[in-house]
């Protein structure tokens, strides 16, 4: 049995060395068709050439990690066990994934940024080419208004101010 085991390893690292034959592409979809920060980007695609259940995107652009960072938290670098992942159609190899910006947390800015999609989970430093793909999106400001403060922090003070005043007179009037 222990004759079997340098066979074994000798098998397990050819296994390894072998190159994939699995390509992956990536299709995208916007709505609008030029993306605001805030709207909903579909970004979906097809594995071919090698069996995979999920599939891992990350994001790359101005003022973020060099390696990227996932989709949902601009703040948390891609890598180590951290991705975005979606599932991939065993049947087909078809996936899609729908990235709200409107829910993220860090700062997207308005500017060109590419999204890279993987089928193992790897950084952008340590990837196998053949299994990768990227997108470039360019997003536009928010076309939503900011968020206006309703009243002027100086009315409430004097509406305070005003109802004890008129607490005052109507206890004062009172006590006549």
């Amino acid at each position: 049995m222990s004759g079997y085991i340098p066979i074994l390893v000798a098998l397990g690292i050819l296994v390894c060395l072998v190159p994939s034959t699995g390509a992956i592409t990536i299709d995208i979809n916007a709505t609008p068709a030029e993306p605001h920060i805030g709207d909903t980007v579909i970004i979906s695609g097809n594995v071919t050439g090698l069996k995979t259940i999920a599939v891992y995107l990350y994001v790359k652009g101005q003022d973020l990690d060099s390696h990227g960072v996932i989709l949902d938290n601009l703040n948390i670098p891609a890598g180590r066990g951290m991705f975005t992942t979606t599932p991939v159609n065993m049947g087909d190899g078809s996936w899609e994934y729908a990235w709200d910006t409107s829910v993220i947390l860090g700062t997207l800015k308005p500017g060109r940024y590419t999204v890279y999609v993987m089928v193992s989970p790897m950084d952008r430093f340590r990837f196998v080419p053949e299994e990768q793909a990227t997108v470039d999106l360019t997003f536009l400001p928010s076309n939503k208004p900011e968020n206006e403060v309703p009243l002027s922090p100086a009315i409430p003070v004097m509406a305070v101010f005003f109802s004890g005043l008129i607490v005052w007179c109507m206890a004062h009037r009172s006590g006549r």
